[in-house]
């Protein structure tokens, strides 16, 4: 019963995050946050109340009504709407940075708008539709000075920086194979959600996919050297839509990749897992594990992606004809900065802050390694025959 109620109260806090004053000796970085996104709250909002050196000070969406009820909601003091909305946003001379979470497709645009105002952007995953605009993302903040981060929240959490750790300890000998996976039950992800939509870079290796790529190249420390194979399934529309793209969404995919040293990687996403049983109607738990296989044993992480929330991480090591196992959790570093009941996005916040104010953050997300995972998220549509994602027609001038 005491770790459930430990539990269920270090979520509480968690989701319910105390207030804290602003430091007297470091001004607080200033956000914007570009569109009222359900993504936003969690991932931004949230954790700058528990950041001395954060506030998000306005929110813009294309209707002004919504902006203004959700920095009412919110407790932002600025709100802009309409057409030039997010424009405006951009160009407020207060804000230091941009949250973007606005659809796949509209993250080229924006983030080059933002870092032409001369804003630093923390940005939604996937960076963008092709690695080709991630690229001129990244060569754009380099040349004006700015700190561009694509937000993959996980990666900065204790859970998956220790699985990190006891594969690089050598504990468990050289890794063999690796697999993640990120899935949700059909009817999670709703008909008419913006993830099905081709033109705004829908799909689900695009959304789901591109945590298990992330994940499996960030634990194996090295890049794929080849896709082997890849299969995807198109999402199958209740009202098949006019434009005949919409047959290029995938619902689910999985791929197989070859690594260096004979390692092997395997993923699998999906937007829409079918049912268990006769005709399917038995529901399916969500698919959120990361595996790695070494030559000594093997390690799982449970729930990588919201690994605040909970999660586990099982440890079995070979010995003699049998197998010694551990169950680890990790919520708090065992040095630096971090507490309990932080989520993943507070503790990316405050790696991002820690960039701005010229300190080293504990973890960080290069450049090169977000071009990556577009190029080999490329790859892998291209194997599946659905081909990459459409690019932004979007000229920065």
């Amino acid at each position: 019963m005491v770790p459930v109620v430990s539990t269920v109260a270090r979520i509480y806090k968690a989701l319910n995050p105390p207030n804290v004053d602003p430091s007297p000796d470091s001004p607080p970085i200033k956000f914007g946050i570009l569109g009222a996104a359900k993504i936003a709250p969690i991932a931004l909002v949230d954790p700058a109340k528990c950041h001395p050196e954060a506030v998000v000070l306005a929110v813009a969406a294309r209707d002004k009504t919504r902006a203004e009820a959700f920095a009412k909601k919110h407790g932002i003091p600025k709100a802009y709407g309409g057409s030039n909305g997010y424009q405006e946003l951009i160009d407020d001379p207060e804000l230091d940075a941009i949250y973007n979470p606005l659809p796949n497709g509209l993250h080229y645009e924006w983030t080059m708008k933002a870092l032409a105002a001369g804003k630093h952007v923390l940005l939604e995953k996937p960076s963008a539709n092709t690695a080709e605009e991630t690229r001129k993302m990244f060569e754009l903040a380099e040349k004006k000075n700015l700190v561009l981060l694509e937000a993959f929240h996980y990666r900065f959490h204790p859970a998956t920086q220790r699985v990190k750790e006891i594969i690089d300890s050598g504990e468990l000998g050289s890794v063999t194979s690796l697999s993640a996976t990120l899935a949700v039950p059909r009817g999670f992800v709703k008909e008419g959600d913006i993830r099905f939509d081709y033109s705004l870079g829908g799909g689900a290796l695009m959304d789901m996919g591109c945590y298990t790529l992330n994940c499996i190249r960030f634990l194996s420390g090295v890049d794929p050297t080849d896709v082997q194979d890849a299969t995807a399934l198109a999402h199958v529309f209740k009202t098949p839509p006019s434009s005949s793209e919409a047959s290029l969404v995938d619902d689910t995919t999985t791929a197989h990749l070859a690594f260096p040293n004979s390692m092997s990687g395997a993923i699998m996403c999906s937007l829409g897992l079918t049912g268990w049983g006769p005709f399917s109607i038995l529901p399916r738990w969500p698919e959120v594990a990361a595996h790695v296989q070494c030559e000594g044993g093997e390690i799982k992480l449970f729930n990588y992606p919201g690994s605040w929330a909970y999660h586990y991480i099982t440890v079995s090591k070979r010995k003699g004809s049998g197998r010694i196992a551990r169950t680890e959790k990790a919520y708090k570093p065992k040095n630096g900065k971090g507490e309990d009941w932080w989520t993943t996005y507070r503790y990316q916040l405050e790696a991002f802050i820690d960039k701005l104010k010229g300190r080293t953050p504990q973890h960080w997300i290069s450049a090169e390694d977000s071009i990556a995972n577009m190029e080999w998220i490329e790859k892998i549509y291209s194997k599946t025959g659905l081909g990459p994602r459409p690019v932004s027609s979007f000229v920065l001038s």
